[in-house]
């Protein structure tokens, strides 16, 4: 589930921190590293758990109804669509995902006035509607529900970021690459799905593992040079007149564009484009689009860089 987005912000940030701190060994940033990429997992892990809670939940909404519909003597039948919904079931028996749980002791039921909020943002919604108004579901209906719930209510509601970051501080920046894989999680649950059935792994294989450490090492050990080739290119400012954080992101991505021949250079500088727009100043992605463009030229032409 570790993409390398998240790697490469995660080590942009970290390498921020490390010249603001004034520096520190490069194991103990690299345990950092580990640690915050584990944390992105985490968050994977507990906004998939938002719907099994929010399920919870909405069955105490619906038993204290139906308690009042008692004891007034009202006879009106209330649905339990939702809390028989056949993907939450499937997903709130998943062994991954009860794991998650016990190791971390974490709930949205801690949450009530969040779930309460969203119980109602959801149930006043078009997609409640449209589900309620099926004659019958089937497993994909059910999974199509909360696909669109997740997909036009979860990722848009402004509340929710305030839960995450007293969560954890680390999970500011992850959300937007995270929910995408939450996404992709419902979408492959079936009708056969078991408790066993295997959610998304903390990496896709070892190479991401060996990529992540090995560009955060680079970055540091190298820093002299690569900052070298950044001052060379920057049409005679000097390295103080450029924003701190730009400096960050060019560093970060000559050393990914030296480090690794299997990337192609207009991927690399694709990225760090993208970091620039969301972390730097307004120009800061034009900038340093042709600083790196610059660098990878006068590398190919000394024979330096060879792809």
């Amino acid at each position: 589930m570790i993409n390398r987005t998240i790697i490469r912000l995660k080590i942009v940030q970290l390498i921020y921190a490390y010249y603001q701190n004034g520096g520190r060994r490069i194991d103990a940033v690299e345990k950092e590293l580990m640690y915050s990429l584990s944390k992105a997992y985490d968050l994977y892990n507990y906004l998939l758990c938002l719907m099994v809670d929010l399920t919870r939940y909405a069955e105490e909404v619906v038993t204290e109804q139906e308690e009042k519909n008692r004891v007034a003597h009202i006879d009106a039948q209330i649905s339990h669509r939702l809390l028989d919904n056949k993907f939450v079931a499937v997903l709130s028996q998943n062994e991954m995902l009860n794991q998650f749980r016990d190791n971390q002791h974490l709930t949205w039921m801690d949450d009530r006035n969040y779930l309460k909020h969203l119980y109602a943002a959801i149930t006043e919604s078009e997609y409640y509607s449209d589900y309620m108004s099926l004659e019958d579901t089937s497993f994909e209906d059910d999974r199509e529900f909360w696909r669109r719930v997740y997909k036009n209510i979860i990722m848009k509601d402004t509340e929710i970021d305030e839960i995450l970051e007293d969560k954890s501080l680390y999970w500011n920046d992850d959300k937007e690459t995270v929910d995408t894989f939450v996404l992709k999680t419902i979408k492959r649950f079936t009708a056969e799905s078991s408790a066993e059935h295997q959610l998304m792994p903390q990496f896709r294989d070892e190479e991401d593992v060996d990529y992540a450490k090995r560009l955060l090492d680079r970055t540091i050990e190298n820093a002299g040079y690569y900052q070298s080739l950044i001052s060379n290119s920057t049409r005679n400012w000097e390295l103080k007149r450029i924003a701190f954080m730009d400096l960050v992101i060019m560093q970060v991505a000559v050393a990914e564009m030296l480090s690794f021949p299997e990337i192609p250079v207009s991927v690399t500088i694709n990225e760090y484009i993208e970091l620039a727009k969301c972390y730097s100043t307004p120009k800061s992605h034009m900038y340093i689009n042709g600083i790196i463009d610059n660098i990878a030229n006068r590398l190919r032409s000394e024979g330096k860089l060879m792809k």
